[in-house]
């Protein structure tokens, strides 16, 4: 009977550990950010943001971020139209999304006020084009409902990969622009709370 017991109980241990490290993240979009770099006239830079984003790391480890490329905000709603209409254009193509797969004892086993980097194979899709690609990020365990991902250098995505070469150009015109960089740093803080 003291076996049987013994054996209970540490089944139930076992179960509990389970179900506390099996958690379900959702990204908050209002403590979250994507950021993105243009830069013209060779050397002036602007720093540009989408409002809406939307996404989850699920228990089994996968994760995915979709970007309303319909909320860029570059602070001139003339430019915001144009790159909505023109550049990505939001009719035919409205988010962007990353997807990855990562191991979920790289999550479980940071340990709350920890930051962790991690180097994540993932994928990259804009405008219809599907680019492969590895993200460097901080992942800092802020609370045992909270997590914080951190880009930990900004991803320089290249214009030409996502067929946005004519897009590009069409706002260079519509600006009246001597030219416009097709290299376009990103980064990226995002701040995700626990569902289950």
């Amino acid at each position: 009977m003291r076996k049987m017991h013994i054996w209970v109980s540490t089944l139930s241990i076992l179960l509990a550990s389970s179900v506390a490290s099996a958690t379900q993240w959702q990204i908050n979009n209002n403590e979250s950010q994507v950021n993105f770099i243009s830069t013209k006239k060779v050397n002036i830079a602007e720093v540009h943001q989408f409002d809406k984003i939307a996404g989850n790391l699920a228990e089994t480890g996968e994760f995915s971020l979709a970007i309303d490329l319909a909320s860029v905000n570059t602070g001139i709603e003339i430019r915001d139209s144009r790159m909505k209409e023109f550049l990505f254009n939001v009719a035919d193509f409205p988010k962007a999304t990353i997807t990855a797969q990562l191991s979920p004892e790289q999550i479980t086993q940071i340990t709350v006020g920890q930051t962790k980097p991690l180097s994540i194979d993932g994928f990259f899709e804009l405008h219809g084009q599907k680019q492969e690609m590895t993200f460097d990020v901080l992942v800092t365990k802020v609370t045992e409902n909270e997590l914080l991902v951190v880009s930990s250098h900004p991803v320089i995505l290249s214009v030409d990969d996502y067929k946005l070469t004519q897009g590009v150009e069409k706002l260079r015109e519509l600006a009246g622009l001597p030219n416009i960089s097709h290299a376009v740093p990103v980064s990226f803080y995002l701040t995700l709370n626990a569902t289950n």
